[in-house]
């Protein structure tokens, strides 16, 4: 399939390139007025998962919010999610990773790009709650991913009740993702997220003592570095190269029935355009892209106000089928 037309309108001028319209959102945005009620489910593997209901009276429509790389159920950009579907009837369950609600998780395993036996679990678990008529998922940057695999992974399989599923940000080709953490000016990104990773994998190190070897931590260098080192083992996986492959969604989706659209910006300074998968969009029945010149990293404020993310999932979950056109 061709590229969809988008109707992103730009960001805001004073927001000047993709690092201003990343940062920017994160850190300004205001979300009032969500009010989760929490409910904790177990794992098969004696772990927990803490999930954020937003339930409305006779709701026959459910979206599954699944958030980026340390984020939680408490971001700006999944609170803003969570308030745009109730607003509009939905019924909203938004999930918290593995170590990621606020209290470090009981076992060993963490949760990566790759990981879809979670939210398998929690959309497994909502269904068993109540018999909505659709379901539809929504995943930001790593939890893009996760929800974009889980349709792929699920294939013939899946739920009759799922219809299709939208990420936001994408890095559908990890390696990619990891090298663009080492281009000039991405050094904010990569500290940030390598200091709270660091915390984490150590507080699992006390718990699981032999998990990691710790002294490593002075020996990393790029991004890839702290993958072979930490991300691979911690996940299970021998090497780096598999791990990256198995966490890479453009390797699965294809094996969708159901429609993915994917949504990245040209200028998210941490997406390199390996990350967005083009080919499988001009090949595959199912799997679209979109593309807007702007709107940074889970950024995608609205030059004319309000978060375009919010007006951009909830058409297609109601449409659940793209309106093709031109590439822009």
């Amino acid at each position: 399939m061709p590229h969809i037309s988008t109707t992103f309108p730009g960001s805001p001028r004073y927001q000047i390139n993709g690092h201003w319209q990343t940062i920017w959102p994160s850190l300004f945005r205001k979300e009032p007025g969500v009010i989760y009620t929490r409910e904790r489910i177990d794992t098969p593997d004696g772990d927990f998962l803490d999930l954020d209901w937003v339930q409305g009276d006779g709701a026959d429509q459910l979206v599954v919010l699944s958030h980026g790389l340390e984020g939680s159920t408490d971001r700006k950009y999944i609170r803003g999610m969570a308030r745009a579907f109730a607003q509009n009837g939905w019924d909203v369950l938004a999930w918290n990773c593995r170590s990621c609600s606020g209290e470090i998780n009981r076992t060993s395993r963490l949760y990566h790009h790759g990981d879809t036996e979670d939210i398998s679990l929690v959309v497994n678990h909502a269904l068993r709650q109540k018999a909505y008529d659709g379901v539809f998922l929504t995943g930001f940057s790593m939890g893009g991913a996760m929800t974009l695999k889980y349709l792929g992974v699920q294939g013939s399989g899946i739920h009759p009740s799922i219809k299709g599923g939208i990420g936001f940000s994408v890095p559908c080709d990890l390696k990619a993702g990891a090298e663009a953490l080492e281009l000039r000016g991405n050094g904010f990104y990569k500290r940030r997220f390598f200091r709270k990773l660091k915390a984490k994998i150590l507080t699992k190190e006390a718990q699981f003592p032999g998990l990691i070897a710790p002294s490593k931590f002075d020996e990393v260098r790029t991004w890839r570095d702290f993958d072979t080192w930490f991300s691979a083992p911690v996940a299970g996986y021998e090497t780096v190269d598999d791990f990256y492959y198995h966490s890479s969604c453009q390797h699965f989706i294809a094996n969708s029935r159901v429609p993915i659209l994917v949504v990245n910006a040209i200028n998210d300074p941490i997406l390199l355009p390996a990350c967005t998968p083009h080919d499988l969009a001009r090949e595959h029945d199912h799997i679209f892209v979109e593309e807007t010149a702007q709107g940074g990293h889970v950024g995608f404020q609205s030059r004319h106000g309000g978060w375009w993310m919010e007006e951009r999932a909830l058409r297609e979950a109601l449409n659940q089928k793209p309106e093709v056109g031109g590439r822009k």
